[in-house]
């Protein structure tokens, strides 16, 4: 075992050494290698240096380079040194996370984490928390509280009961509403077309004045950072709204939720702490390996009560706080370590600087992308860049031919009827030379493509 650590070390060690002269997408050739790992099931055992060297050897150049400093495709982050070593170590102690007697080390760790993060985020002190996967399944869980909450006032019980014969609960969400935020709607049987859209701003920001009568049956779902722009709902309006009539608010707070630990950016999530459930993703702008989504909830007890169930007589319970209380799973794999890896070596001053350095590459690639005659088509105020380069079918061609000559890997997506490159900047390893050399690289592409 220690041999083959070891060598596990090396190989990573090269693979991170090289992220950056490779292309950020795989080549044709890498991809149809893989092909050579699709054969019948061994027979016999298989050493395990042997393993490891096929993973290496057909795996990594077939990799997307998203742990390097030039990939702006969707909004995620690289992993922190101090992260990569972390998931290293929890792979090793091989915890089962969702339960204190199972994992001390693991639960108390978690609990340290999700004091930081509340702390961190300015989300109110004795809110509760967990870990789940990612952002669909921390909106999926955000959800679910509301849904027992809304409902425990009318006196039926969802998590007995189900929702056969329950009260009518209506979703209010903005016109440019997540998918991940419709998933879980689904998931949750409340239904994503049973939702009002309410028409939203030329940013993507929901009109506050166009909210329909709310009611203690109603959840609003808001956005802290549109997946397009980066543009932010009016929190405190709606907030206000929904507390004087008793509705609920969700806050998909996927990557923009971290605005608040920046605080040259906190006054874009002004409001966003009097909701009354959160959802964000580490494996976003905190920069830590999937999986990681984090779920908040003002009232514990609510998300306790719609993620908790009898316990079964072999599941001993002390009076520690139980992780698996609050999470879809009971079984998981100790994912707040690297959470707190990261807090912990970042601090409140490097996890400022990381965001409002983000921030910043993202302007400059405004800056030279309009200084070049292309049409940016957002505020940026966050780390997100849209960018036309003409009409829909030039675009296309342009993210496409970008995208192949591999310095940099940008997506395409198409926002209130314009056809845009999207260049989202989230990773801790991106430089100013790597904004440089990708800007280059981008503007190239695109004056060859417009010959």
């Amino acid at each position: 075992m220690d041999n083959l650590l070891k060598e596990t070390a090396e190989r990573a060690g090269r693979y991170l050494d090289g992220v950056n002269d490779r292309s950020v997408f795989p080549s044709p050739e890498a991809i149809d290698r893989l092909a050579q790992l699709d054969e019948p099931l061994p027979q016999a055992p298989t050493d395990p240096h042997t393993v490891l060297a096929l993973l290496d050897e057909m795996g990594s150049p077939a990799t997307v380079a998203a742990t390097g400093g030039r990939y702006f495709g969707f909004v995620v982050g690289g992993a922190l040194p101090a992260t990569v070593a972390a998931n290293w170590l929890a792979g090793a102690w091989d915890q089962n996370g969702g339960l204190y007697t199972m994992s001390p080390a693991a639960a108390t760790i978690e609990k340290i984490a999700l004091r930081w993060l509340l702390d961190v985020l300015g989300l109110p002190p004795a809110a509760g928390g967990g870990f789940v996967t990612g952002a669909t399944m921390a909106n999926f869980t955000g959800l679910a509280a509301a849904r027992h909450a809304l409902l425990q006032k009318q006196g039926w019980h969802v998590e007995r009961q189900g929702l056969f014969g329950a009260p009518p609960l209506t979703v209010v969400v903005g016109d440019e509403v997540h998918v991940s935020i419709l998933k879980a709607l689904s998931l949750l049987g409340l239904g994503y077309q049973r939702v009002i859209r309410v028409p939203v701003d030329d940013q993507g920001r929901m009109r506050a004045e166009a909210l329909p009568q709310l009611d203690e049956s109603t959840i609003v779902c808001i956005q802290a950072g549109n997946v397009n722009t980066g543009a932010f709902d009016p929190a405190a309006e709606i907030c206000a709204a929904a507390r004087e009539t008793g509705a609920w608010v969700h806050v998909d707070g996927a990557f923009g939720l971290w605005a608040a630990a920046a605080p040259a950016r906190t006054h874009l999530a002004e409001g966003v702490s009097q909701a009354d459930s959160w959802a964000t993703d580490g494996h976003k702008w905190l920069n830590v390996p999937y999986d990681s989504g984090l779920v908040f909830c003002r009232h514990p007890h609510h998300l306790q009560a719609a993620m908790s169930t009898t316990a079964a007589a072999y599941l001993a319970q002390g009076d520690e706080r139980e992780p698996y209380d609050y999470t879809p799973e009971f079984s998981r794999r100790a994912r707040g370590l690297e959470i707190w890896a990261a807090l912990r070596s970042l601090g409140r001053s490097g996890l400022a600087e990381m965001i409002e350095r983000t921030c910043r590459h993202a302007a400059r690639f405004a800056e030279g992308l309009r200084a070049a005659g292309y049409q940016v088509l957002n505020q940026v105020e966050l780390n997100q860049v849209l960018v036309s380069f003409g009409d829909a079918e030039t675009t296309r061609r342009i993210i496409a031919a970008v995208q192949s000559e591999g310095t940099c890997w940008c997506g395409g997506t198409v926002w209130q009827g314009h056809t845009a490159m999207r260049i989202s900047v989230s990773s801790w390893a991106t430089t100013e030379a790597d904004v440089e050399r990708s800007l280059e690289a981008i503007l190239g592409v695109a004056m060859e493509q417009r010959r």
